[in-house]
């Protein structure tokens, strides 16, 4: 005999199978919230501990975008084309751009980020060092990345984002040693290399230009890249990779295992 009620499933003690209760967790019969199985999903201002944050996060695949903030969590919105879309498309091309010319060094488009217990965030780009170059990061055995990539960099629509506040505090506690956040709407680009445990801004040299102090080479022409000019931002990133600086970090690279 089988019994059939709502979305659970009994089989009665005279089938040969063990007893047996079947949830139905799709989305037109969800799973009942006071259920064993059941987990909440993430919303913007829960306040999680990071092995919590993620075991909701995995129960929500159609979810593109949450990060763990200094235990809060923040479930991002839909992305617009020009406030955001393209914009981080832009920086991703100066960035890779970079990568390819700089063996040894590794991009990372939206990539979840292991802090620490109060910090997962998914910044929109990062730029590592090998962790078997000596880099300070390195991949779990699940594939996420763990401890303080190099450099962070965020898009973020003007200077009231969390990525100047909480966030930035979070990325300088961890050691994340150079942190760019291009505030859109405002046309500005803060650099911040971390120097004695503190966030210390870099100011353009006198032909527009902030060259990294991790990465020799790396320099953005930022005038250049608040207006959409990205073959000025090449063409400066050029000579930042046929500079004598550059050259000799990749021959520092080579020389390391990796």
């Amino acid at each position: 005999m089988r019994l059939r009620y709502s979305s659970l499933t009994i089989q009665s003690i005279y089938s040969p199978l063990p007893l047996a209760i079947v949830v139905n967790t799709s989305p037109q019969n969800p799973t009942p919230t006071n259920s064993p199985s059941y987990i909440p999903p993430l919303e913007s201002g829960d306040r999680l501990t990071r092995p919590e944050f993620e075991r909701r996060y995995n129960a929500m695949p159609n979810l593109k975008k949450a990060e763990l903030i200094e235990g809060v969590v923040h479930v991002t919105s839909p992305l617009r084309f020009e406030p955001h879309a393209e914009p981080h498309g832009n920086l991703m091309g100066w960035l890779w751009s970079y990568k390819v010319a700089t063996p040894g060094v590794r991009l990372g488009d939206n990539p979840t980020v292991r802090l620490d217990l109060d910090n997962e965030p998914q910044p929109d780009a990062i730029l590592l060092i090998n962790a078997a170059c000596g880099g300070l990061s390195y991949l779990g055995n699940d594939g996420y990345v763990e401890g303080s990539p190099e450099l962070v960099a965020e898009v973020a629509a003007s200077s009231a984002t969390k990525d100047l506040y909480d966030k930035k505090r979070a990325y300088r506690r961890n050691g994340i040693q150079e942190y760019i956040v291009w505030q859109v709407f405002e046309s500005t680009v803060s650099w911040f290399s971390l120097q004695n445990g503190e966030y210390v801004a870099l100011t353009p040299n006198a032909s527009g230009i902030i060259q990294s102090q991790v990465f020799p080479g790396l320099w953005l022409d930022v005038s250049a890249l608040v207006t959409d000019n990205m073959q000025q931002v090449l063409a400066v990133l050029q000579k930042g990779l046929n500079s004598v600086e550059h050259q000799n970090f990749v021959q520092q690279l080579s020389n390391t295992v990796c």
